[in-house]
């Protein structure tokens, strides 16, 4: 019993490391219709930052984990940001050249970290009171999974009453439906489609310095490889759908954490022949626009 309560627990944990991840993805891409492949270099970025603070600080105390998740936010919005001014804005509705130019940023990025920070892993280290566990029905789970967990929570109820109840949510949802109409009352998109970018930017930089954590080390492709997932979970959950988004980022941590660990270690094959179900099934995912 405690054996599957530890699986069940950690692979909700590592459905909120996804979530973290794949949130800006599905919201750049449900908002703005952008697949952005440069995502993950915000995420590696945002690990890089929040570890050089934390370890200038110290990196064994909660108030500087505290201080590199905020640094690794405001990182990886600024960069987004950065790249949404200077890269995207003038490829709207020219999905080729964005995935390109997103392509081409990644691959960069990883050459510059390497660069910087070289090409073997760093290890790191955290507060004390993460790497102790709680005792849940007899199974120690690591705190850490209780942090991603947190984290993911307070991401998903943070952007949904963003874009539901706030002004510029409203503009936002304005826009993408009909965005001459929402530029012909005298309200500037562009303003609006610059923050959706920093926030997705920003849920990246907070995802990398958790995920530094949960695996224990920051590298330069520590972003290229959960990537993968967070496209995989984006596309099961819904393009565009943060719910989906977030159903499908548990239902596949779970379903590989059995895999992994009552089959052998097959916990990435079976993800990716799930997904390859839901796109027989329903190419749209599960909380996605049908096609016409």
């Amino acid at each position: 019993m405690s054996t599957l309560v530890l699986v069940l627990l950690t692979g909700i944990g590592l459905g909120a490391l996804y979530f973290l991840v794949a949130s800006g993805l599905s919201l750049i891409y449900g908002l703005m219709h952008v697949l952005n492949f440069a995502h993950g270099a915000f995420l590696t970025f945002g690990a890089f930052i929040g570890w050089e603070v934390a370890r200038r600080l110290d990196s064994t105390s909660w108030w500087a984990f505290a201080v590199s998740i905020l640094v690794g936010g405001l990182v990886g919005a600024g960069v987004a940001a950065l790249t949404e001014l200077a890269l995207i804005r003038p490829l709207y509705e020219r999905h080729i050249e964005q995935v390109l130019v997103t392509v081409g940023l990644a691959f960069a990025a990883v050459a510059l970290y390497e660069g910087i920070w070289g090409s073997d892993p760093i290890y790191i280290s955290a507060p004390a009171w993460m790497k102790e566990t709680t005792s849940v029905l007899g199974a120690s789970v690591p705190n850490t999974y209780w942090v991603l967990m947190l984290a993911a929570t307070a991401l998903l109820i943070s952007l949904v009453v963003f874009l539901r109840y706030t002004r510029f949510g409203t503009i936002i949802r304005a826009g993408v439906e009909n965005r001459a109409m929402v530029t012909a009352l005298g309200i500037d998109v562009r303003t609006a489609f610059l923050l959706v970018f920093a926030i997705g930017g920003s849920a990246a930089g907070v995802g990398g310095v958790l995920a530094a954590h949960y695996t224990g080390y920051v590298s330069a492709h520590l972003g290229s490889t959960l990537l993968i997932f967070a496209f995989i979970v984006t596309v099961i959950g819904g393009l565009g759908s943060l719910p989906g988004a977030a159903i499908a980022s548990v239902l596949v941590a779970v379903l590989q954490q059995f895999a992994n660990y009552y089959m052998g270690g097959t916990g990435d094959i079976i993800v990716v022949v799930a997904l390859a179900g839901v796109l027989l099934v329903r190419p749209s995912g599960l909380l996605g626009r049908r096609f016409a």
